[in-house]
């Protein structure tokens, strides 16, 4: 069993005052863990995929390991930007204001921000980018430099369809009843975008942070060298304003325009619940005055006849 996707629409459209009234302590709180929990999604993303030279299978093989970082997001209930880009759809009909919207979107992105942040650091300290002697160090550098290295059209292009996908994946976990729907949709979904390739915020506040941190490590930047051609003039370029400038910025604006433009706002009217119009409603009361005076015409036929 599971929803419609009307049903769907408006049982999401129906949160969305609850979702933007949420205290800022609790806001911040369970986007930071959104945060951590695609960060980690990501990261093991990268330790699979990391030796693997063909770059079709190597996406395929790390589209398996990313999608439960939103499993995580959506069964314990956490605030991922991208997912909650659906807000939109309490706009038309007043449900939430443009004020409350932006400002909900702001929360949750910094929160976020700050656990992609700490994830990455958490990360490096742990060692793992030691994997293969040093090979996914240097990896995490050249995942990092390639997103930086975006023209804001392709950013901001591949932000959109990439939250076209995740949205989707969202309403669908909605559409389900039980966990096992819920995850099966979010997985073949998520997969799909992390094999195509495309670009979402919240997962680059990961890779790029972790690709900062990983080039001050010189056998990380020496390995990258030696494997994959990495220039020091290219490593130069990876730091926190390209990061912000080149991928974050316009990648962000792409699933703003993903989420919102191409997935709630049109399937909120596509599914909303259609009111009476004034001819209708007017009609309705004609044929109600009508079968009364029936019903009354009746009556009092019955009694002269008696």
């Amino acid at each position: 069993m599971f929803l419609t996707i009307k049903e769907a629409v408006n049982t999401y459209k129906n949160g969305c005052k609850g979702k933007c009234e949420t205290t800022t302590g609790i806001l911040l709180g369970k986007s930071f863990f959104a945060g951590i929990m695609i960060g980690l999604g990501a990261a093991g993303s990268s330790v699979a995929a990391h030796n693997i030279g063909n770059v079709g299978l190597a996406r395929l093989v790390a589209a398996t390991v990313f999608p439960v970082g939103l499993m995580m997001v959506i069964l314990m209930g956490a605030e991922l930007f991208t997912g909650d880009c659906l807000l939109a759809i309490g706009l038309p009909e007043s449900d939430i204001t443009p004020l409350q919207f932006v400002k909900t979107l702001v929360y949750v992105y910094l929160g976020n921000l700050i656990g992609g942040i700490v994830l990455s650091f958490l990360v490096v300290l742990s060692g793992q980018l030691d994997y293969s002697g040093g090979l996914l160090g240097a990896y995490t550098i050249k995942v990092a430099l390639s997103k930086v290295g975006l023209s804001p059209v392709k950013a901001i292009s591949s932000g959109v369809l990439c939250n076209i996908l995740v949205c989707a994946a969202v309403i669908m976990a909605v559409c389900a009843k039980d966990i096992t729907g819920k995850l099966l949709v979010s997985f073949f979904v998520i997969m799909l975008f992390v094999t195509a390739g495309y670009e979402h915020c919240v997962a680059n506040m990961y890779y790029i942070t972790a690709g900062i941190m990983a080039k001050m490590n010189p056998s990380y930047v020496q390995i990258a060298t030696d494997q994959y051609g990495i220039t020091a003039s290219q490593i130069a370029l990876l730091n926190i304003k390209s990061m912000v400038v080149n991928n974050l910025i316009p990648v962000t604006i792409g699933n703003i325009i993903g989420g919102s433009c191409f997935i709630g706002l049109p399937f909120y009217y596509f599914n909303k619940n259609k009111s009476e119009s004034k001819e209708e409603v007017k009609s309705s009361k004609i044929i109600e005055e009508d079968g009364s005076n029936d019903v009354l015409h009746r009556g009092y036929v019955k009694g002269i006849a008696r």
